[in-house]
């Protein structure tokens, strides 16, 4: 690896050189790679075209699980979620049943690599919000979900940034369903496509940063299913705390500090 040096600066390949930009730095390395019809045809590059496939197909579910978020994601979440999400699906993956570049991708036999996890992981929840409570819950049909929080002194309980006068509870519910390699059209593809990415979201009042409460908090969403879900979709709920500043008696929300994880599956 090189450094690009003068005014001119170049972009792209060469003479078997390649020019680009990374974190401000102008580089220049040598032009390599495998073409791409070897790739797909070679024997020798079955592994990779295993891999590929199934990196493909984690990164597009986690598309999948993100879109379930759409509504709030954007003031929740940190710079590397998309990542951080692409990796959880990888792991599912690779526990899944099939061959190799086919493996399916099951939720509920593999929430636990779910559960818990922190959209933005510079402020986590639990460092955020800390009163007793107990993760959300879902009716029969796994259609409403349901998280009380009950009543708690918030001065004591609650990690505030500078600044922030109020703060409400929000819960997010979406479904997500398994993923299934169709062979014929050599892709993967949802086992349930019509329930996938429905999601419903749910904000408390505004509540001051001091003092108690005054009730239990209770937050329902209801994802409007009037029979019981098939056992290959997983309905997932994230549950946290959005902080705001009151000016002129008007709540502005905070930039930053804002927090949410996945507090339970069903």
């Amino acid at each position: 690896m090189a450094k690009q040096k003068g005014f001119i600066k170049l972009k792209g390949s060469l003479g078997g050189l390649t020019f680009y930009n990374n974190n401000g730095k102008d580089l220049i390395r040598t032009t390599g790679g495998v073409d791409k019809n070897r790739i797909k045809n070679d024997p020798a590059f079955k592994r990779t075209r295993e891999n590929m496939s199934e990196f493909g197909a984690s990164a597009r579910i986690g598309k999948s699980l993100r879109m379930g978020f759409s509504n709030i994601i954007k003031s929740m979440s940190d710079t590397s979620i998309v990542g951080r999400i692409t990796g959880l699906m990888k792991k599912i993956n690779s526990v899944g049943s099939g061959l190799r570049g086919q493996r399916a991708f099951e939720m509920l036999p593999n929430k636990a690599l779910l559960e818990g996890f922190e959209f933005n992981k510079t402020s986590p929840l639990d460092a955020i919000f800390y009163a007793p409570n107990t993760a959300p819950t879902l009716d029969a049909n796994r259609s409403v979900a349901s998280w009380v929080v009950p009543d708690f002194n918030v001065s004591n309980y609650m990690n505030a940034p500078e600044g922030a006068t109020h703060f409400k509870f929000v819960m997010v519910s979406t479904v997500l369903s398994d993923y299934s390699f169709n062979t014929p059209l050599g892709k993967y593809e949802a086992t349930d496509e019509l329930e996938n990415e429905i999601n419903g979201i749910a904000y408390s009042n505004e509540i001051p940063i001091s003092g108690m409460v005054g009730a239990d908090t209770s937050l329902s969403v209801d994802l409007g299913f009037p029979a019981a879900l098939p056992a290959t979709v997983a309905v997932i709920n994230a549950v946290g705390v959005i902080f705001y500043q009151q000016i002129n008696s008007l709540l502005y929300e905070l930039a930053s500090y804002n927090a949410m994880k996945i507090a339970s599956i069903g």
